[in-house]
């Protein structure tokens, strides 16, 4: 009886074997039957950067130059403050800066002052005048040099001065940092722009000769994407268009609880014919195949378990 019990148990034992292989062959082609193709994931096209314009002084607006929707270029001028205040105080400065009597006034006292101490000196050699007069015709002297440049580093401020109210001018001259579009038009002409962070903006620019396309990958991905690896993207609008981008960025850091990584991938788009804040689709190569296949290798795994698992408990 034992006999016949030992040969039924290794019957079954065979059998719980060819059914575990089966599951391990059925995993492992299915593993082999993926495709090596890349696969697809959803993205998102942004500017390449938005801009607040703000002004650097507090002022009335005079002008806006450009409006919703308008295309600016880099350096064009879009906003003027009023300057009127600032161009009298440049003529005052301008004015200061060129004024030479002071100057020439010191010349003169330094000349004069030199030719009289030269003589006391002459004079006091021939004991004709004490050492006293020659002493002062020194210090006479030395007053004199020091009031021509006093009026040397006066007309110097002046013409500083002078340069840093045409700064300030030039700067209450507000122009484009970039090549892009006018996003919106906060202030218009005759309104208060004020200074500072926080402050209400006078334009928000975009740019958009370079999109900027953000990408979310699995972990499994991370490692096979490079810097300037060439992705083809698929916007949702026009339908049927398909662009190039490269690679530009790749976090090296993960996200735990979803299990992804970002991926910044950078778009030329000169001629303006994409819009941005779409969607899309990003086909990365081999990337969707490879995970594909940890996931596969994943499931044969647990089917494997599961059958060792069922064998125990048949026993």
């Amino acid at each position: 009886m034992r006999e016949a019990y030992l040969n039924k148990r290794a019957t079954f034992d065979r059998n719980a074997v060819k059914r575990a292989s089966a599951v391990l062959v059925g995993a492992l082609a299915a593993l082999m039957a993926l495709p090596a193709l890349g696969g697809e994931f959803d993205c998102v096209i942004e500017p390449r950067q938005i801009i607040e314009l703000r002004a650097p002084f507090e002022g009335l607006v005079d002008k806006v130059n450009v409006d919703r929707g308008d295309v600016v270029k880099h350096n064009q001028v879009l906003v003027v403050l009023d300057t009127s205040v600032d161009r009298a105080t440049e003529a005052i400065a301008e004015q200061r800066s060129q004024m030479q009597g002071a100057v020439l006034s010191g010349e003169s006292r330094v000349a004069f002052s030199s030719a009289k101490l030269e003589r006391a000196r002459n004079l006091h050699g021939q004991n004709y005048v004490s050492a006293q007069a020659r002493d002062e015709a020194a210090t006479e002297k030395k007053l004199a040099e020091s009031e021509l440049r006093d009026a040397v580093d006066n007309r110097r401020l002046a013409e500083l001065e002078l340069k840093r109210q045409r700064e300030i001018i030039r700067l209450k001259t507000i122009r484009s940092p970039v090549d892009g579009i006018v996003v919106e038009r906060m202030l218009n002409p005759g309104e208060f722009a004020e200074a500072g962070v926080g402050r209400k903006p006078i334009l928000k620019l975009a740019e958009i000769d370079r999109l900027h396309v953000e990408v979310l990958l699995p972990v499994e991905a991370y490692g096979r994407v490079k810097r300037g690896m060439e992705v083809e993207l698929v916007p949702e609008i026009p339908a049927g268009a398909r662009y190039v981008a490269k690679v530009a960025v790749v976090d090296r850091l993960v996200d735990a609880e979803s299990g992804t990584f970002g991926v910044r991938l950078l778009l030329n788009n000169r001629d303006h014919r994409l819009p941005a804040g779409i969607r899309c689709k990003a086909n990365f190569p081999e990337i969707e195949g490879a995970a594909a296949r940890r996931r596969a290798a994943r499931a044969a795994d647990i089917q494997a378990r599961r059958a060792v698992d069922d064998n125990r408990r048949v026993r």
